[in-house]
């Protein structure tokens, strides 16, 4: 198996198991390859685990490129994005929030998924601010404002199921965007 099949099979794996105690071993088996092949190409439980994340956070900056360049209203690419993310979130969102726990615990295995976390969503979110009509200035900080109150409204919803509610409160936000 190639590192990409690889890669894609612990994805679906974490997906629906979680992270846990799993082994590479267990994890292996899962996805159909050996403990030996994961460590060759991820180096242990825990590079395959930051390349999981990696995998997922870049998917969705991928999907904020794409409909940024569609010659859509923002409000539309506003609601196209958290209509997909929000599908997304209900399969990788615990696998998301469990590595974030692990990075708030400083788990020596996310120290490179800290800044990847916030930072490389900045730029693209700050530039959609912008886009939007927001003064530079104050960009930075609705960015960063977008991006934890959406996180927020992603955990509610894994939380308590509440799409409807949810959805509202996205709307809201996207409100406040508006200038």
């Amino acid at each position: 198996m190639s590192r990409e099949s690889l890669l894609d099979g612990a994805v679906e794996h974490f997906a629906k198991n979680g992270i846990g105690d799993a082994s590479l071993r267990s994890i292996a088996a899962s996805i159909g390859t050996s403990h030996r092949m994961l460590i060759y190409h991820f180096g242990s439980r825990e590079g395959l685990l930051a390349e999981v994340v990696r995998t997922v956070e870049a998917q969705q900056r991928d999907l904020l490129a794409m409909l940024s360049e569609k010659d859509l209203p923002l409000a539309e690419q506003a609601e196209q994005f958290w209509r997909l993310v929000t599908e997304a979130a209900l399969i990788y969102g615990p696998l998301f929030f469990e590595l974030s726990a692990h990075a708030m615990q400083d788990l020596p295995h996310t120290e490179a998924l800290k800044a990847d976390l916030i930072n490389v969503w900045l730029p693209p979110l700050i530039d959609l601010c912008v886009r939007a009509g927001l003064p530079p200035d104050e960009a930075p900080a609705y960015a960063r404002l977008g991006l934890a109150a959406s996180r927020g409204l992603l955990f509610d919803l894994l939380l308590t199921g509440d799409r409807a509610g949810v959805d509202a409160a996205s709307d809201l936000l996207n409100k406040l965007f508006t200038p």
